[in-house]
C-alpha cells in the first residue's frame, strides 16, 4: 500500500523535523526526512521518490542560492585565486589518493572504489559511474553514506559555531507570508530554468541553471526572488528523502565486508577538508563555519540547505562548491581509469 507508506513517511518526517527544530539544529527540515527515509529503507520498505519531485526540489534550491549570489563574490574569488585553486587541486589529489588506497586495501573493484570515493555531486557520480561500468549500487551506497556523514558533521559544526544564536535563527522563521507576484515569478523561473537544465543534461543542471539565471535576473533588478519557508520545507523534504531512501538493506549487507575501509576513506576526506577549512580562515579571513561548508566534500544541494540554516556566507560557499563540482566532473573519468589500471590488487 504505497499511499499508506508515503503517509507514514510524511508523519515520521514531520515529527523528526519538529523535534530537530526544537533542538535548534540547522537543516532540521532536511535531517528529519533523511533519517525517516533511512529508517524505512532499513526496514525493507521500498519507496522511490519520483524523479520529477527531486528535480523540482533542486530547481527551488537553485533559486534559493541565487538570492545570495552577488557580483562581489567574483571579486573575492579573483583576489584569492591562488588559495581557491590550491583548495581545488588538494581536493582532487586527496580524493584520488583516498580512492587508490580504498581499492588497494579493500575488496572493491577499481571502478567502483574510484567513483564511490569521488567528492562530487552524488547523483552525478552515480550516473557517470554507470556509463563507465562500475557497480552503481555500491557507488550509490558509498556516495550517499558520505553525504550522510558530511551532513551530520556540517550540522554539528554549524550548531557549535552558532551557539545561542541557533535559537534566534529558528525563531525568525515565518512559514506562511502573504502570496505576492514575486513568488509567482520565482516559481516560473524555477520551472523554466529547471526544465532547461534538465534538457541540457548537465550534472546538477536543474539546480545550477536556475542558480545562474536567478542570479543574473536578480542582479539586473528584473526579478526579486521570493521563497516562503513552506516551499523551501517541501524542497528540503524531497532532498532528504532522496538521500534516506537511497540506502538499501541488501546493498548494505553486500557492503559489510569493505565497510570499515569505506568509513575510513570518508573520515579521511572529512579530516582533509576540515584542515583546508582551517587554512581558509587564516588566509581569506573568513569564519570557520563558512570555510568548512565551502570545503565540505558534497553534496551541493545538502550543503546549500545547511548553509541556509546558518549565518554563513552562502555566496562564497556555493561558488567554491560549484567550482569543486565542475572540477570533479571534468577529471573524474580520468582519475577512475587511472585508479582502476594502476592500483595494485590486494593479495588474498
Amino acid at each position: 500500500m504505497p499511499v499508506l507508506q508515503w503517509g507514514m513517511l510524511c508523519v515520521l518526517s514531520l515529527l523528526l523535523s519538529i523535534g530537530f527544530l526544537g533542538l535548534h539544529l540547522p537543516a532540521a527540515l532536511l535531517l528529519g526526512p533523511m533519517i525517516a527515509g533511512i529508517i524505512f529503507s532499513m526496514r525493507g520498505i521500498t519507496l522511490q521518490l519520483p524523479r520529477s519531485a527531486f528535480l523540482a526540489a533542486q530547481a527551488i534550491l537553485g533559486c534559493m542560492i541565487a538570492q545570495n549570489l552577488t557580483g562581489s563574490i567574483l571579486t573575492t574569488l579573483a583576489v584569492n585565486w591562488p588559495i581557491v585553486l590550491t583548495i581545488l587541486l588538494v581536493t582532487l589529489l586527496s580524493s584520488a589518493i583516498v580512492g587508490w588506497l580504498l581499492v588497494r586495501y579493500s575488496s572493491l573493484p577499481g571502478n567502483t572504489g574510484a567513483w564511490g570515493s569521488s567528492p562530487g555531486g552524488a547523483a552525478a557520480m552515480v550516473a557517470m559511474a554507470q556509463d563507465y561500468g562500475a557497480d552503481i549500487r555500491l557507488v550509490a551506497f558509498m556516495q550517499y553514506l558520505r553525504v550522510l556523514f558530511v551532513a551530520g558533521a556540517a550540522v554539528l559544526v554549524t550548531r557549535m559555531m552558532l551557539g545561542d544564536n541557533a535559537e534566534a535563527v529558528n525563531q525568525q522563521i515565518v512559514w506562511f507570508p502573504p502570496v505576492s507576484i514575486n513568488l509567482l515569478l520565482t516559481i516560473l523561473l524555477a520551472v523554466v530554468a529547471g526544465t532547461a537544465g534538465c534538457l541540457l543534461r548537465l550534472p546538477s543542471g536543474t539546480m545550477l541553471i536556475p542558480m545562474l539565471a536567478g542570479a543574473v535576473l536578480q542582479s539586473g533588478q528584473l526579478i526579486t526572488i521570493e521563497l516562503p519557508e513552506w516551499l523551501l520545507a517541501m524542497a528540503y523534504m524531497a532532498i532528504g528523502w532522496r538521500i534516506g531512501l537511497g540506502f538499501d538493506k541488501q546493498i548494505l549487507l553486500r557492503a559489510l565486508r569493505p565497510l570499515p575501509q569505506i568509513l575510513l576513506s570518508i573520515f579521511a576526506l572529512l579530516a582533509i577538508c576540515a584542515g583546508m577549512a582551517w587554512g581558509l580562515t587564516r588566509f581569506m579571513h573568513i569564519d570557520f563555519m563558512t570555510a568548512y561548508l565551502a570545503t565540505s566534500p558534497g553534496g551541493l544541494d545538502t550543503v546549500a540547505v545547511i548553509a541556509a540554516g546558518s549565518n554563513a556566507d552562502m555566496a562564497l560557499i556555493m561558488a567554491m562548491q560549484t567550482l569543486r563540482l565542475f572540477s570533479i566532473l571534468l577529471t573524474g573519468p580520468a582519475i577512475a581509469r587511472f585508479i582502476s589500471t594502476y592500483a595494485p590488487k590486494r593479495s588474498a
